[in-house]
């Protein structure tokens, strides 16, 4: 079985970048690292898509990170009240519902 492969983020950003300055067509930069033209697409895509956050203040993009780090702390917790749930009603015999799996 063949492993998927892990492109770094700074691989992506450039061959996005060789693709924008025009100087070789996306066929070439497909065939050249290997890539499928829906992988490259989606790659461009994304950059063009976050490229406004680069001009954006520090505090601003802080802020952000810290929205993003509280909201992963809530999914985890309701995933662990989630499974204890879960385990609780197993435990009991009960019928494990849809709405807890």
């Amino acid at each position: 079985m063949r492993k998927r492969r892990r492109f770094t983020p700074e691989f992506k950003a450039q061959v996005v970048l060789d693709l924008l300055s025009g100087q070789t067509s996306p066929a070439e930069v497909c065939r050249k690292h290997a890539l499928s033209p829906n992988l490259l697409s989606t790659w461009k895509a994304h950059f063009l898509q976050q490229a406004h956050t680069l001009f954006q203040p520090d505090e601003q993009r802080e802020g952000d990170q810290a929205r993003i780090a509280e909201l992963e702390r809530m999914l985890g917790r309701a995933t662990l009240q989630n499974e204890v749930l879960k385990k609780q009603r197993s435990g009991n015999g009960l019928e494990t519902r849809d709405f807890l799996t």
